[in-house]
């Protein structure tokens, strides 16, 4: 195929790698949330807590930038969470600009609670016949993905791509 017609081909879903990646991202989501539900959490408020399990008491800032999630969103995620209890919040001692993220007690107790998730969901995708082995075996390439991408800047426009 040539011309116009190859161009067009690339449009086909099953070309679309995005398309892999955001519905692999969403079925993983949806494997965890029989997992969330009764502890009353999100997936990205677990992340949240996954962050502030490795080490308690960061900027808001920081947990945003290491869940690669901007202010906008991390901010009312925090304010969420703070209502459920998980976290409080505080002004730096050394920055007045900063908020000073920590676990409440009910927090930290969530760590216990939690535990078993992650082997739940390793028995869960084999449950399900995905071969736990290749599927870790690709953390690697998506983190040379996520740290090439988030490098990556503005995205051209697409009119400048000819």
């Amino acid at each position: 195929m040539t011309g116009r017609g190859k161009t067009y081909e690339q449009l086909r879903l099953d070309h679309q790698l995005c398309f892999r990646l955001y519905t692999a991202s969403r079925l993983v989501t949806q494997a965890y949330e029989p997992y969330f539900r009764p502890l009353g959490i999100t997936y990205t408020q677990y992340l949240v807590l996954l962050v502030l399990w490795e080490e308690d008491r960061l900027p808001v800032n920081d947990i945003g930038k290491r869940l690669y999630l901007g202010i906008n969103t991390i901010s009312p995620l925090i304010r969420r969470m703070e209502r459920l209890g998980l976290v409080g919040r505080h002004d730096s001692d050394v920055d007045k600009r900063q908020q000073i993220v920590f676990l409440t007690d009910k927090g930290k107790a969530m760590k216990r609670k939690a535990a078993a998730i992650p082997s739940c969901m390793i028995g869960k995708f084999r449950d399900h016949g995905v071969d736990t082995d290749k599927l870790l075996g690709i953390v690697p390439v998506l983190d040379d993905f996520i740290a090439g991408m988030s490098k990556a800047g503005k995205t051209p426009d697409i009119d400048s791509q000819g």
